[in-house]
């Protein structure tokens, strides 16, 4: 079994009295695309946040590439990037203007190439002199990737990377980043609502509700386990019964 880039054990966050994230635990395991899957509220956006450090936990530990979170942040988020449809660049710098910036911040050699190369890749080169601020919602998604990709990142964290894609951008978004993953051997931490995404790039998935670990295993695995038609038949399955967290926490225990 491969080394575990991302270590999670007991991990909680209670926002005013409401319980986000309730003693979670899980691995990533170096390569490999983990989906972090859940409804809305389900707290898969606040574990990611945490797992980025962005948030303390109330208790817990995270450990990135075998070290921890709290202690050696700078150091992680080096070798780490982000990508979310819901975080925007600085409206008012250019596209090109953008990316350069990010690769003078994250020391990348050639950057005026590899920013090249990347607009090309997820087809906005013809956008590089754009205003950030006036680019679409899918533009703006595909610009926010290319950053994401800019440095090579060994662990690679995905906030609904396809959202604001048009059905045929977003198949191609998704066989680009798989090819980008295996090429790379990148290990990704993952969350959609389009379970579409989900079956063709994760490897693995965990499923949370109220903040809770309610199952994992592969797209088909977790498919049979629910004795369902689809991963979209289980989502609605989970998302609507709160007889599964039972199951969930007699799997935990």
């Amino acid at each position: 079994m491969s080394e575990a880039v991302i270590e999670v054990r007991e991990l909680s966050k209670t926002f005013n009295g409401t319980v986000a994230v309730d003693r979670l635990s899980f691995d990533v395991r170096r390569g490999e695309i983990l989906g972090l899957l859940g409804a809305n509220g389900a707290g898969k956006t606040t574990a990611m946040h945490l797992v980025l450090g962005l948030i303390r936990p109330t208790s817990g530990t995270v450990r990135i590439f075998g070290k921890d979170l709290l202690k050696h942040r700078i150091e992680i988020l080096q070798r780490t990037n982000f990508s979310s449809a819901y975080a925007n660049l600085p409206t008012n710098l250019r596209v090109w203007q953008n990316l350069y910036v990010f690769s003078k911040i994250y020391g990348v050699n050639g950057h005026r190439e590899k920013v090249d190369r990347l607009l090309q890749m997820f087809e906005i080169s013809h956008l590089k002199k754009s205003v950030t601020g006036q680019l679409s919602s899918g533009e703006a998604t595909r610009l926010n990737l290319c950053k994401a990709l800019l440095n090579d990142p060994e662990l690679l964290m995905l906030d609904e990377p396809t959202a604001s894609l048009d059905p045929d951008i977003a198949d191609k978004v998704r066989k680009l980043l798989r090819s980008i993953q295996r090429e790379k051997g990148m290990t990704v931490l993952y969350t959609s609502h389009n379970m579409r995404d989900v079956e063709e790039v994760c490897d693995r998935i965990i499923f949370v509700a109220k903040g809770r670990k309610i199952t994992e295993g592969t797209p088909r695995e977790v498919t049979e386990k629910f004795q369902q038609k689809s991963l979209e038949d289980v989502f609605i399955r989970i998302a609507r019964s709160g007889d599964l967290l039972a199951e969930g926490e007699k799997e935990r225990e």
